[in-house]
């Protein structure tokens, strides 16, 4: 699990920790039944509190990318690649909402978001 915290971006940390994981688990980085260190020792990996952590952990296991076995800790969910496939679609759709959103206030056409998508891509 390999998670860059940015102090200067202006998403939440636990949003940062959360888009992270589940990106590498969508992408199979992290494989089922990975088990995922335990809030407190990534809190102090991460040099953040634990209940930043904890509520990564918790979005996380709101989206089925893991379960927590009491006791034992938290572990990726098994998904099929349909699955894996569908979760990823819906994030990006998500995000997607709320770009657009924010190109549609300054006026922009959809060629013209296309054409700056292409530029950067």
């Amino acid at each position: 699990m390999n998670i860059a915290i940015s102090n200067t971006s202006e998403k939440p940390i636990y949003q940062q920790i959360f888009e992270q994981i589940s990106a590498q688990i969508l992408k199979g980085e992290l494989e089922s039944g990975y088990s995922l260190p335990p809030i407190r020792q990534a809190a102090v990996e991460l040099h953040v509190s634990i209940i930043t952590v904890k509520k990564a952990w918790e979005e996380l296991e709101r989206c089925g990318l893991i379960y927590t076995v009491t006791g034992k800790g938290c572990f990726v969910t098994e998904l099929s690649s349909g699955e894996m496939l569908r979760k990823r679609n819906e994030m990006i759709l998500k995000q997607m909402t709320v770009d657009t959103s924010y190109y549609k206030s300054f006026g922009l056409t959809l060629e013209e978001v296309v054409e700056l998508m292409k530029e950067i891509y």
